[in-house]
């Protein structure tokens, strides 16, 4: 999956570059689009040579280093376009796939099973965990509520902040840089931490572009939105730890399906809060926030009780059967 996923990649950046025609071009970015299939088989992967590291930091590394080329990349890919013409980007971008490529040619698939997984009891069936796909509830409503204030954040600088495309350009690059320091630097406070953390971060980056009125909260604000992106890993993580390891690929693929859920349905939201009132996406955004993280905290409040209970339990079992 990953070859193929690279493969496509590569013959996508070369059909933009080499297009002569509209339509050409438009197929290589749909191309180019669906090579996104690979983030759920990738990070399967990531979690089965992980290591020494915790699933949370493994799969984080890689998102965080992936971020930094978001901030550079558009920099580097400007300075080409305006020397040498936007068809050298493409071209460029295409040279740097088929190197990507041929390296991830080489990724041999581990067929042992990471030694913590060893460990884990007969699998009974994704779909027949009920805690995991209550989780999946979880995940919808929490990414929904991270991501619903931010589609519609450009048009907000540009119509009601006035700021120029490359100013807002900027701050887009402030939010990677932001994604790309909490996913290296928060990952490894622990899934659970870092899960409730990126809320908090939204919480803020809201609060900021609720209440600023200047380009340095504004970009301060977009350093906070790498929340959102610290959340989609730690959820990975969380839910890794309700399934048997044999179920990771489907049970990832599952979550990611509940982002892509979230990219389509909170965008309407947004857009229709932004006709009514720009600033309402904000309000009803730190609204919905503050719901979410009262329920989260709820809810794993409650099952931190619950297990601490069950291992009390067997606590007593073991005393018990000692004495007897």
């Amino acid at each position: 999956m990953m070859w193929l996923s690279w493969i496509l990649g590569t013959v996508s950046a070369w059909m933009m570059a080499l297009a002569n025609s509209l339509p050409l071009f438009v197929v290589g970015i749909i191309f180019y689009g669906l090579a996104g299939f690979v983030l759920a088989p990738m990070n399967s992967y990531i979690t089965n040579v992980r290591g020494n590291l915790s699933i949370g930091r493994a799969i984080a590394i890689p998102s965080g280093v992936y971020s930094l080329g978001t901030v550079i990349g558009p920099i580097i890919g400007g300075i080409v376009a305006d020397q040498m013409g936007f068809q050298a980007v493409y071209v460029i971008a295409g040279i740097i796939f088929i190197v990507s490529t041929t390296i991830i040619m080489f990724v041999q698939k581990k067929s042992e099973v990471h030694q913590v997984d060893q460990e884990s009891v007969k699998s009974k069936g994704l779909l027949k965990n009920t805690r995991f796909m209550a989780f999946l509830a979880v995940v919808l409503i929490t990414t929904f509520a991270l991501y619903l204030p931010q589609p519609f954040t450009p048009n907000f600088l540009q119509n009601q902040q006035q700021l120029t495309s490359s100013t807002i350009g900027m701050l887009g690059a402030f939010g990677s840089l932001g994604s790309a320091l909490s996913m290296l630097f928060l990952s490894k406070l622990g899934s659970l931490t870092g899960f409730f953390i990126s809320q908090l971060m939204l919480v803020i980056f809201v609060i900021l572009f609720l209440k600023g009125n200047n380009t340095i909260l504004f970009g301060l604000g977009y350093l906070f939105v790498g929340g959102y992106r610290l959340c989609r890993v730690m959820v990975l993580s969380i839910g890794r730890s309700m399934i048997h390891p044999s179920e990771t690929g489907l049970a990832y693929g599952l979550i990611e399906t509940m982002n892509a859920v979230t990219m389509i349905l909170a965008p309407i939201l947004a857009g229709v809060l932004y006709r009514h009132d720009p600033y309402s996406m904000y309000r009803v955004g730190l609204m919905i926030l503050a719901v979410v993280l009262g329920i989260n905290i709820v809810i794993f409040t409650l099952i931190n009780l619950r297990k601490a209970k069950q291992n009390g339990n067997k606590s007593m079992g073991v005393v018990y059967r000692t004495i007897k």
